[in-house]
């Protein structure tokens, strides 16, 4: 049971002055503290904050800028890239909104260097958070180092201990390889490399057609490089609805990028100006293709070696993310894990609600915990796509007696004002309860949209409430009362 942690006013002004010791000398290896928290990434620094705002005495370890991959290397900047290769797109359709710009040419080392800028500032942003919070940086690398103790590295090998009755390990993911086609990170990138070059390939084969793997390719063919997309399933985004997967393939193919679904990479020749891959389609046939540069998207491995697990008795699971209950706690008293270390969706905003439960979890609250049937899946390339709870597929092959309807952009209002209309939305419900079993948006402003099928989900509102609900005129929101019509059979304007 989590000690009561609630703090009287002089308890907090006491431990906001920061540590106090009797001997000046002291070094960080004899410092204490409630919780240690190893990695800043959205699941860690989120973790910290909390603990900060419940009244923990908190350290965070990170040898890296604050924020992790996902705001240094992720989310945040692959986001402002395809910000960028959106405005290419809309800049060459100028002229049907009655503005005239001439050429418009594109420079990728520039939209990178945006980028940079934007993680920079909100890595210091983070920072600011941490003070605020009376949360403590602690830089270098962290592992578990017998009960209640994590042993620090610095950068320059000095070794320190910090003792904490509950260590969270946030210790994130990173890309992995083929095991023919290992990352170079020269003619083999991972998404660091691809998001960090100054100049776009001639040639580029994506593979994987995952979040990342599409993100990457929309990013690249708008700024002039000729993509092919390798995906072993039988379909691009292959974890979406079959539909979706569907409209953005096409769209893909529209834009001039070649797309192989049910395709596996056999072979690959690396040389010093490209790579060759052997390519087995679905049918069997193999075919060469030759590239300047590779993007391995194949997926992402947990960070869990050099961290003490074993020694710690932390349990992994059998595809290696650490073992955790539904209050993220391993099999090794006193020590949790958020993110991506504890397994499947990788996705930021998973680990950041963890890192929350993880730390109300530890303050007493029995009722800490993630309903991991309702977080939304989210992919950023034009056009967007994003999802909440089951496919047309899951809910067939779970049982239910459903109804789909599905409202096309082309008949929203809004959608054609902006000169975006590609897409849909579809609803799958159930006809017993008119429960809202999933919701997938392609189109202009999914990733937005979602969040209202996602709260929708959460007061378990039915069908007939997220049409009764007044959606403002003329917005693309009204998609989401006509496209709950459309799952009673009702729908007004299609």
């Amino acid at each position: 049971m989590a000690p009561d942690r609630t703090l009287r006013a002089d308890d907090r002004d006491r431990r906001g002055a920061g540590p106090t010791f009797t001997d000046a000398r002291c070094s960080l290896a004899e410092k204490s503290f409630d919780i240690v928290i190893v990695g800043a990434g959205p699941g860690g620094y989120v973790a910290a904050i909390k603990a900060g705002q419940l009244g923990y005495k908190v350290a965070c370890i990170e040898d890296d800028a604050l924020g992790g991959v996902c705001l240094n290397w992720g989310c945040i900047p692959t986001k402002a890239l395809l910000e960028s290769a959106a405005m290419i797109s809309h800049l060459a359709h100028a002229k049907d909104f009655g503005i005239e710009v001439g050429e418009v040419k594109s420079d990728l080392g520039q939209a990178v260097k945006r980028s940079r800028k934007i993680s920079d500032k909100l890595a210091k942003g983070v920072g600011y958070l941490f003070k605020k919070n009376k949360v403590e940086h602690i830089p270098g690398r962290g592992r578990m180092a017998g009960k209640g103790k994590v042993e620090v590295t610095d950068k320059d090998g000095k070794k320190s201990i910090l003792k904490a009755e509950h260590v969270i390990l946030a210790t994130g993911s990173r890309p992995r390889s083929l095991p023919f086609l290992k990352i170079d990170h020269d003619r083999v990138w991972d998404s660091t490399d691809a998001m960090l070059a100054e100049s776009p390939p001639k040639t580029l084969a994506v593979i994987g057609a995952g979040a990342i793997g599409c993100e990457y390719a929309d990013v690249y063919a708008a700024f002039g490089t000729e993509v092919t997309i390798i995906e072993v399933a039988d379909r691009i985004l292959p974890v979406e609805d079959a539909d979706v997967s569907a409209q953005v393939e096409k769209s893909f193919r529209k834009r001039g990028m070649k797309v192989m679904a049910g395709a596996r990479v056999e072979k690959a020749d690396v040389g010093k100006k490209g790579v060759t891959l052997t390519v087995k389609s679905a049918k069997g046939k193999e075919e060469k293709i030759e590239v300047e540069r590779v993007l391995s998207a194949v997926g992402r491995a947990p960070n869990v070696e050099e961290l003490g697990l074993e020694d710690s008795g932390v349990e992994l699971t059998e595809h290696g993310f650490i073992r955790v209950d539904r209050r993220m706690r391993t099999s090794a008293k006193g020590i949790y894990a958020i993110g991506d270390v504890a397994g499947p969706p990788l996705l930021a905003h998973k680990g950041s609600h963890e890192g929350i439960a993880c730390v109300e979890g530890i303050h007493g609250d029995e009722h800490a915990g993630i309903d991991y049937d309702n977080i939304p899946a989210c992919t950023y390339c034009h056009p967007e796509v994003a999802s909440v709870g089951l496919t047309e597929e899951q809910a067939r092959e779970q049982g239910y007696d459903i109804e789909v309807g599905t409202f096309p952009w082309s008949a929203n209002g809004r959608a054609l004002t902006a000169g975006d209309s590609e897409g849909f939305l579809k609803i799958i419900r159930d006809k017993k309860y008119s429960e809202l079993l999933g919701a997938h948006i392609v189109g202009p402003h999914a990733t937005e949209l979602i969040s209202e099928f996602v709260v929708g989900r959460h007061l378990e509102t039915t069908v007939e409430e997220m049409d009764r609900a007044i959606h403002p005129h003329p917005t693309l929101s009204e998609a989401v009362g006509e496209a709950a019509l459309a799952s009673l059979g009702h729908a007004i304007h299609i």
